[in-house]
């Protein structure tokens, strides 16, 4: 038979069939780790807004099969909580790269017109958002994420967690990029009486613009512990853990 089989068409038989055989163990080796990973969170965190009492959150993270749910409920506190729940929903699919969000959507309250809808087209790579009943269109970068999913991408970040990461995700009405390299020494943050060993991702620049900290949980998948987030106008929100439930 080889002396109707070319030598070099020989050679890209076999190189094929290493491939194949390599790409088969690394999706062996990824569904494996990713089965190791929880199938459900349950969170809960306080948030203050320039120091003072703001909101707590609720949040679950289920897991069925091969597609995954996010709920993040807020509920402001005092005269806070006349701007009605702020509910966040994120469904999708989970592949050996993580996370990968089809629909989100942001509710606050009866208002219909604070909704926000992104439905990902990753097939056309375009993000559809609906802000106020119009349309916007953006290019779909391949590991874009929402806000209610990107909390739980970090679990499947290859681990140890140490080079420089980059988050896009949407906020249903556009497209934000952050850049942030991981503070080389591990940080204790201490909260509701447990003491979490973190990571503490920090923007590689500050400056007047929109900031994002995060201090993920070492020996929880890198679930964050605590975010500040500062907006254009300087307001500091801080949402901090203050219960968490992995099964």
């Amino acid at each position: 038979m080889f002396n109707h089989i070319k030598i070099s068409t020989l050679f890209k038989l076999l190189a094929l069939a290493v491939l194949l055989s390599a790409t088969s163990v690394l999706a062996e080796q990824a569904a494996l780790s990713n089965a190791a990973l929880p199938k459900h969170i349950r969170a809960v965190y306080e948030v203050t807004k320039n120091g003072q009492p703001f909101a707590n959150v609720h949040e679950q993270f289920a897991i069925n099969d091969s597609t995954y749910k996010i709920e993040s409920v807020t509920k402001g506190i005092g005269v806070y909580a006349l701007f009605g729940e702020r509910v966040l929903t994120s469904n999708g699919e989970v592949t050996a790269q993580g996370l990968k969000p089809t629909r989100f959507e942001l509710r606050q309250g009866d208002n219909p017109k604070k909704a926000l809808l992104a439905d990902f087209d990753w097939a056309g790579q375009d993000l559809r958002m609906t802000v106020r009943g119009k349309l916007k269109e953006a290019p779909l970068d391949a590991g874009t994420q929402d806000l209610a999913s990107f909390a739980y991408q970090f679990m499947y970040l290859p681990a140890p967690l140490k080079n420089d990461i980059s988050v896009v995700l949407t906020t249903g009405k556009k497209l934000n990029h952050y850049q942030y390299r991981i503070s080389p020494e591990s940080e204790v943050v201490t909260s509701a009486g447990v003491r979490y060993k973190t990571l503490h991702l920090v923007p590689p620049v500050q400056d007047t613009q929109e900031t994002k900290e995060l201090w993920l949980a070492a020996d929880y998948h890198y679930v964050p512990v605590k975010i500040l987030m500062v907006d254009d106008n300087g307001q500091k929100l801080e949402q901090t853990l203050t219960e968490l439930h992995i099964e």
